[in-house]
């Protein structure tokens, strides 16, 4: 369901208030608004995250061990192959590509959690939730991903929120970089990185209805340049 955004410069402001009582460096003036006044917000739907979020669970358990072959059965059982992109299926089948950037999407599960209603925070200067792997499903005990759906009640958040807290890390992930360049204490647990994973799954959740948006990108789209 489609929200009206509020003011984009009042939430900006205070998602810089944030920034500034992180101790971060604050984003240099003219730095884009994600919205436009009179623009319209809602999620995709809970199926699509819950099936993003499924997918980088396994991605991710790649990366600490899980064997390709139950991999690959898991995702054609649970009937999401034709949602894993290029690269996670080439690391998926393979090991292909960058081990680390996939180790990575922890941040971006934690994120998708998050919209889900499944965890309770994004808290930017702490890690993941120590119960979020029991919050998704249970590879190793073979829980498909319909039974994972069945036994998680998934709240989804409101839009608007999940807008304004897009744009707290669209400030963050610019902020965290140009702390970690110019040497800086970062707030907290976790790193540029992290920040970022969390930016891209709130980027791709978040859709936009207005003049200045163009239609919703792909996961492997997500432009995290600007």
């Amino acid at each position: 369901m489609q929200k009206a955004v509020p003011d984009p410069r009042a939430v900006r402001e205070a998602s810089f208030d944030e920034v500034a009582r992180l101790g971060l460096p604050l984003p240099p003036p003219g730095f884009p608004l994600v919205w436009e006044p009179g623009d319209s917000v809602e999620l995709r739907p809970t199926a699509e995250l819950e099936a993003r979020a499924a997918v980088l669970h396994v991605v991710v358990a790649r990366c600490f061990g899980m064997p390709t072959e139950a991999a690959m059965s898991w995702l054609l059982g649970s009937r999401l192959v034709d949602l894993v992109t290029p690269p996670e299926w080439q690391f998926v089948i393979g090991a292909k590509g960058d081990h680390r950037s996939f180790v990575l999407h922890h941040d971006a599960v934690f994120a998708l959690a998050w919209l889900l209603g499944l965890s309770r925070h994004l808290d930017p200067t702490a890690p993941p939730e120590g119960r979020m792997m029991s919050q998704m499903p249970d590879l190793p005990a073979g829980e498909t991903f319909g039974q994972w759906r069945s036994r998680s009640l998934m709240s989804p958040r409101d839009p608007v929120e999940a807008a304004v807290l897009l744009d707290l890390y669209y400030c963050l992930d610019w902020a965290f970089q140009e702390a970690e360049r110019v040497g800086l204490t970062l707030p907290g647990e976790i790193d540029a990185n992290a920040i970022g994973q969390r930016r891209w799954a709130l980027e791709w959740a978040v859709i936009f209805h207005g003049p200045y948006h163009d239609k919703p990108a792909e996961w492997e789209e997500v432009d995290l340049s600007v």
